[in-house]
C-alpha cells in the first residue's frame, strides 16, 4: 500500500494539472474572442475617418452613402435614434424591472412567485425576432389608431418593444441584489417600529441600490445593442428624430440593413464598422460601469455581514 499511494498521488496531480489547464484555455479563449472582435472593428472602422472627418461624421445630418454623386456619411440621425429608442426603453424596463423584482422578493405570496418568476425567465428567453413580430402585428396598429400617425412603425413602438425585452434582465439583477439583504436590517427596521412598506422603501432599496443601478445599466446595455427590433418596428427612416411617434433608424439596425449590400473594401464598408466601432465602445463603457457598480455592491453587502 505505501507504494501505491505515492503513485495515486501523482496521478491526482497530472489530473488537476490538466483540469486547470483546460479551464484556464477555456478562460482565455474568451479573451482571445474579445481581443480578435476590438482588432477586426479598429481595422475595418478607423480606415473610414482617412476619407471622412470626424466632424462630418459625427455632425453631419445626411446618411445617403449609396448616392452616386455626392455620397453623405452623417451618422449623428443614427445615434440620436439610437439614443431616443434606448431612453424610451429604459423608461419602460426600469419601472417594470425593479417593481417587479420588488414584488417578487418581498411582497409576492410564494404560490404566486412560483408562477410569476418562471414566467419572467420565459419572457427573458424568447427570440427577439418574436418581439419584433409582436410589434409590427399588435403593438404597431394600436399607436397608428390611437395617434393618428400615417404608420405606427416608429421610435415609440421600437422603444415599448425594447422595455419589455430588456425588463427580465433588469429584474433579475435587481431580485438577487435584493435577495442578498441581510434579514437582520429588516428585522432592526422592523423592531424600530417601521411597517414592510416604510422598510422596503427605506432600507431593502437603498441597501440594494447598487445591483439596481447594475441591473439597469446591462438592461440599459442590451437595449442599445438590440437589433431586429428596431430592424423590424422603428421604421428606418435615417432622420433627426424630432418625436416619439416618428419613423427612425438606430445604429444597429442600419448595420444589419446595410451590411449585405456594401462592397468589401469600399468607404460604405469601412463607414458601417466605424458604426459598430462606437456601438461597441458604449456598450464596452456600460458594461465596465456597471461591473464596478456590481463590486461595489459585493463589498458592501461583505461589510454588512
Amino acid at each position: 500500500m505505501s507504494r501505491k499511494a505515492p503513485a495515486r498521488q501523482m496521478r491526482r496531480r497530472v489530473r488537476e494539472e490538466i483540469y486547470r489547464w483546460v479551464f484556464a484555455s477555456l478562460a482565455f479563449a474568451s479573451l482571445a474572442a474579445l481581443i480578435g472582435i476590438t482588432a477586426v472593428l479598429f481595422k475595418e472602422g478607423i480606415p473610414f475617418f482617412r476619407e471622412v472627418s470626424l466632424k462630418e461624421f459625427f455632425l453631419g445630418t445626411g446618411w445617403y452613402p449609396t448616392h452616386e454623386e455626392a455620397p453623405e456619411f452623417g451618422a449623428l440621425p443614427l445615434i440620436l435614434a439610437s439614443v431616443w429608442v434606448t431612453a424610451g426603453a429604459v423608461l419602460v424596463s426600469v419601472p417594470l424591472g425593479v417593481g417587479t423584482a420588488l414584488f417578487l422578493s418581498e411582497l409576492c405570496p410564494p404560490r404566486l412567485r412560483s408562477f410569476l418568476k418562471p414566467t419572467v425567465e420565459i419572457l427573458a428567453g424568447i427570440p427577439s425576432v418574436i418581439f419584433g413580430f409582436f410589434a409590427i402585428a399588435f403593438i404597431a396598429p394600436v399607436f397608428q389608431k390611437l395617434f393618428n400617425l400615417p404608420t405606427g412603425l416608429c421610435a415609440l413602438t421600437a422603444s415599448l418593444t425594447l422595455g419589455i425585452m430588456a425588463t427580465p434582465t433588469v429584474c433579475s439583477i435587481a431580485e438577487d441584489a435584493v435577495s442578498f439583504v441581510p434579514g437582520n436590517l429588516r428585522e432592526a427596521a422592523l423592531a424600530l417600529g417601521a411597517n414592510k412598506w416604510q422598510t422596503l422603501v427605506r432600507v431593502v432599496i437603498p441597501a440594494a441600490g447598487s445591483g439596481i443601478i447594475t441591473g439597469i445599466i446591462l438592461g440599459t446595455s442590451r437595449a442599445i445593442g438590440e437589433t431586429m427590433v428596431v430592424l423590424m418596428a422603428a421604421g428606418g427612416a435615417a432622420v433627426i428624430p424630432r418625436s416619439f411617434t416618428v419613423p427612425v433608424r438606430p445604429i444597429t439596425s442600419t448595420i444589419a440593413a446595410e451590411m449585405g449590400e456594401t462592397v468589401v473594401g469600399s468607404t460604405h464598408f469601412h463607414a458601417l464598422f466605424a458604426l459598430g466601432l462606437i456601438l461597441f465602445l458604449i456598450t464596452f463603457l456600460f458594461n465596465i460601469l456597471a461591473e464596478v457598480v456590481s463590486r461595489r455592491f459585493r463589498m458592501q453587502l461583505g461589510g454588512d455581514l
